[in-house]
């Protein structure tokens, strides 16, 4: 049945490990076989326009970076059945496989727009205006335009789910705001009336609620601002590289440490109020509070982790497919 498969589509082996991910392969098969760079399938596609198709950022660059290739740059400038060049193969939307392995609609976007703007950069500017073949003149179509149509729909559940998130996000940094500007105007245990200084002034419990004050109300308002900004945004393509994800990221940031300021202020304020056994006990109730404010921080921490990778990454992370 294998061979079956091969005859019909022409899946020869290095094809297979270029479709799946498997550089190491990849590298064995052109040092003993270096025509195998030629090798195409049923599609006339061959091993560069299957690595830019299934996203496999370091084939691609493996291929790009090896300097003794036979006939190199034929391998890179060959187009598939419908004259389809490796740009245009980029900007086709990724299949559900790999779009699956990315958490959010909006990662989903900035890769599709990393890995357009990577392989357009490694390729001749002609390579950008050129057109595919369609049954009509009006089909053939550039490899920008074949990104934007089918990037459409991904591109508004991006804006979707950002505007959404940024919405919900400001709403709790200006709630924070509000409860840390009241904090820090108010003082416990008063003031003493003939020289006006915090009775508690000498007490390091009052230096941390004066400093976490000030943290949880300038980090909110940061966050608040940034969230805001996000909301009004135009949200551009191009935005989806960097400018949109590291916004996000900034503002999920200082809410973060806004809101554990936050807690760490309303906790050194209400012990300076408590009194002999009770400390003891509200010492418990404050690491019960961290706990659950920690456990919510890891939760979300994955998308966190795939926010920042996704800022400094250039191109996707590899990937192994599950099948061959």
């Amino acid at each position: 049945m294998s061979f079956l498969i091969f005859v019909d589509w022409g899946m020869t082996p290095i094809l297979l490990a270029s479709r799946n991910g498997i550089v190491e392969m990849v590298e064995k098969i052109l040092q003993l076989f270096p025509m195998a760079i030629h090798d195409t399938n049923g599609f006339n596609q061959n091993i560069v326009l299957m690595a830019v198709e299934n996203r496999q950022s370091h084939i691609y660059d493996f291929l790009l970076n090896r300097s003794h290739l036979i006939d190199k740059e034929g391998a890179f400038q060959a187009v598939d059945r419908e004259r389809n060049n490796a740009l245009h193969l980029a900007g086709k939307l990724a299949g559900d496989g790999y779009l699956q392995r990315i958490p959010t609609s909006m990662l989903q976007m900035q890769w599709e727009v990393k890995w357009y703007q990577y392989v357009q950069n490694s390729l001749p500017p002609h390579f950008v205006v050129q057109r595919n073949r369609g049954s009509r003149r009006k089909l053939r179509r550039t490899p920008d335009e074949i990104f934007q149509i089918e990037h459409q729909k991904l591109e508004d559940e991006s804006k979707q789910w950002l505007n959404s998130t940024s919405n919900s996000c400001s709403f709790i940094a200006a709630l924070i705001a509000t409860v840390a500007f009241a904090s820090s105007a108010s003082v416990p245990g008063g003031v003493k009336q003939d020289t006006g200084e915090p009775v508690f002034e000498n007490h390091l419990a009052f230096s941390i609620f004066a400093m976490a004050s000030l943290v949880a109300l300038c980090c909110s308002v940061i966050s608040l601002l940034i969230f805001l900004a996000i909301f009004i945004s135009k949200h551009q393509d191009k935005d989806f590289t960097t400018n949109l994800p590291r916004n996000f990221l900034f503002g999920l940031t200082s809410l973060f440490i806004s809101m554990a300021a936050m807690l760490t202020c309303f906790c050194s304020g209400n012990f300076l109020m408590l009194k002999g056994q009770l400390k003891y006990a509200a010492i418990l109730v404050y690491a019960l509070t961290g706990l659950l404010m920690a456990y919510f921080v890891l939760k979300h921490f994955p998308l966190f982790i795939d926010l920042l990778k996704a800022t400094i990454r250039k191109v996707p992370e590899r990937i192994y497919k599950e099948y061959l």
